[in-house]
């Protein structure tokens, strides 16, 4: 039986969100649940799943991380296996690669190495969850977040820009001593597909795919410590006047025509 003619598709639900914020009600308390303490967090809807605020979201909402994926909770991971399957957006995207952490490695204990990581994800998810970013990775070295407008609003770009900013200059960048760890973050402005992706009866995630995304994750990693490279597309949409920002044109691997960016080394 045909669907009724207004009944929406999965792409509309998940454009809807994307870009509203608003298409279900699992999202409706994203805000609020961000203002509560404790981490790590469903990446989706922020609610907290340790300590008080994982407690009140528990007892108040019955959300608690899912069994299938830690990295959503309950509701979130429902929405994404009932609604597999995305939609093209703009968003920004921020790519942030810690330095040298092989040579890291070496030089500290697992142990120490892994609360130095951790330390960096804390910081680094505090800011991205401040700023409105979704995190679509906290992966060995690196961590990333994607500003759509439904979230992060119109001015996603200068958003993504300044939570580079901010990740850097927490983690020591500019100070006289150095960095307690070295970074540094690639900014995108682009269209690239943002959905659910897996199977229904197992683990689902939320990411991005296409070109944009990998152009943005090599901006991550050509930066040099201390470094934000801001593609131009992305430099434009956020209204940036950044005059002493060096211009430099790249050859990413992979790329069939080089990228040129702006370089940002100021902090504040």
């Amino acid at each position: 039986m045909d669907k009724p003619a207004d009944t929406p598709t999965v792409e509309d639900v998940w454009r809807t969100f994307l870009v509203t914020g608003y298409a279900t009600r699992e999202f409706r308390y994203r805000h609020w649940f961000g203002l509560l303490p404790a981490h790590p967090r469903c990446r989706f809807c922020n609610a907290p799943f340790r300590g008080l605020g994982g407690t009140v979201v528990r007892l108040l909402y019955d959300r608690r991380p899912s069994r299938l994926n830690p990295r959503l909770c309950n509701f979130c991971e429902n929405f994404a296996r009932e609604y597999q399957g995305g939609a093209e957006v703009e968003l920004s995207m921020l790519f942030v690669d810690v330095r040298g952490s092989t040579s890291l490695a070496e030089k500290l204990s697992p142990t120490e190495f892994s609360r130095i990581i951790n330390r960096f994800y804390s910081i680094a998810s505090e800011v991205l969850i401040r700023t409105d970013a979704l995190i679509d990775k906290l992966v060995g070295d690196q961590v990333t977040g994607l500003y759509v407008p439904g979230f992060a609003g119109p001015q996603h770009a200068r958003r993504a820009v300044e939570a580079a900013q901010e990740i850097l200059r927490i983690t020591g960048h500019g100070q006289p001593g150095g960095p307690w760890i070295a970074a540094g973050a690639g900014v995108h402005t682009d269209v690239a597909f943002v959905g659910a992706v897996g199977t229904k009866e197992g683990t689902v995630d939320i990411t991005v795919l296409g070109d944009a995304a990998n152009i943005a994750a090599r901006l991550s990693s050509n930066a040099k410590q201390g470094e934000i490279l801001i593609s131009e597309s992305a430099y434009a949409a956020a209204g940036l006047q950044f005059e002493q920002a060096e211009r430099r044109t790249l050859e990413l691997k992979g790329k069939s025509a080089p990228v040129n960016v702006r370089v940002l080394t100021d902090y504040s």
